[in-house]
């Protein structure tokens, strides 16, 4: 079954109340990740990557202070546990495993915690397996810009903090699909994470391509006064809450702006700080978005952008800790915050970058 998720429409159209928007309008793709069982022949999040058989899966060489935030888990023990949490609750946004999957996963968390147990050093340690983030194929997500014959992007990350910013180091691989005629079938995988926000739980997707709309903080001084002036959305009889009169641009960034949740291109969500630029190590151009990595789909503001299908579950005000169905991904990155990937407009080739918002 072809999973489906629709944004509803925005309580105003934007460019009819604020035409000096119409060109600065960006298309993006809603991933709408979801917990499921995807192949390595479907985009997923969180999910197996079409690895090539004969190409060396890729690890991280920095040092790693293993259990230094006092968590102490492997991959397999925290799904599991997701698992275990979600069928007690009887949770329909929860992970769901077929009873060949909850073995493995049992086995591979009993050897793993076996291990942990004896304490450091641990046999092998050294160079950290990445763990999967995301598989884009061109054909779900064609707003993808890969170099030469590649139709296929995998993004994989270190599970562990890394400084100066500590979040996780990220690693971009563009490829073609039909190239890999032999699949890597177990892939190596960490000893732990150093939290479980970085494990992301296997999500299939639901590609939906939007148009977005810069957030006030992108906004030149000219642009961001109209959005401000609240007498323009009483002339266009907008239905906006008397409460918003001082601060308009607060609705407009809630509701009209850029979504919030996993997506491919658009604006930037920033919030955290100014507007940030990025540019290129090798060429200096001005960089564009390519990911965003979300720790939640939506919020208690943002909720207007949750899909036409879940508008019940995104209402609801009440979810066990970890089984909300605005974190389908179980990631949660910085302080509930957003990860965006950047890459180069001129050649995605060259090195890629990440920022936390």
């Amino acid at each position: 079954m072809v999973l489906v998720r629709t944004t509803p429409p925005r309580p105003v159209e934007v460019t009819e109340l604020f035409p000096e928007l119409a060109p600065l309008a960006r298309p993006a793709i809603r991933l709408h990740p979801r917990p499921g069982s995807p192949s390595v022949q479907d985009s997923s999040v969180g999910g197996p990557l079409l690895w090539p058989a004969d190409e060396p899966w890729p690890h991280c060489e920095d040092a790693h202070l293993h259990g230094d935030s006092g968590f102490r888990e492997s991959p397999a023990a925290i799904r599991l546990g997701r698992y275990r949490r979600a069928q007690e609750h009887d949770d329909p946004y929860g992970p769901s495993f077929t009873p060949e999957e909850v073995a493995a996963l049992e086995q591979k968390a009993a050897r793993l915690a076996e291990r942990l147990d004896a304490g450091p050093p641990y046999p092998d340690e050294g160079p950290v397996p990445l763990l999967p983030v995301a598989q884009l194929y061109l054909r779900d997500v064609p707003l993808l810009r890969p170099p030469g014959e590649a139709d296929l992007l995998q993004i994989l990350w270190c599970p562990y903090d890394h400084e100066p910013n500590w979040k996780p180091a990220t690693r971009v691989f563009w490829r073609s699909a039909a190239s890999v005629t032999d699949v890597l079938a177990t892939p190596p995988e960490p000893y732990e994470a150093n939290y479980d926000g970085y494990v992301p739980e296997p999500c299939v997707l639901a590609p939906e391509a939007i148009t977005e709309y810069p957030c006030s903080l992108d906004l030149s001084p000219e642009v961001k006064q109209v959005v401000q002036d609240w007498s323009r959305w009483q002339a266009a009889r907008a239905v906006v809450h008397g409460s918003y009169e001082e601060y308009p641009a607060e609705y407009y960034d809630a509701h009209l702006a850029d979504a919030p949740g996993w997506k491919v291109g658009g604006w930037p969500p920033w919030g955290r700080t100014d507007p940030n630029p990025r540019y290129c190590a090798v060429c200096e151009a001005r960089m564009v978005p390519l990911l965003t990595i979300a720790s939640f789909e939506w919020d208690s503001q943002t909720y207007g952008w949750a899909p036409q299908e879940e508008r019940a579950a995104a209402s609801a005000r009440s979810h066990i800790a970890g089984l909300s169905p605005a974190q389908p991904t179980r990631v949660e990155v910085g302080s509930t915050d957003n990860m965006q990937l950047y890459v180069c407009p001129e050649s995605p080739e060259h090195p890629h970058t990440d920022l936390m918002q």
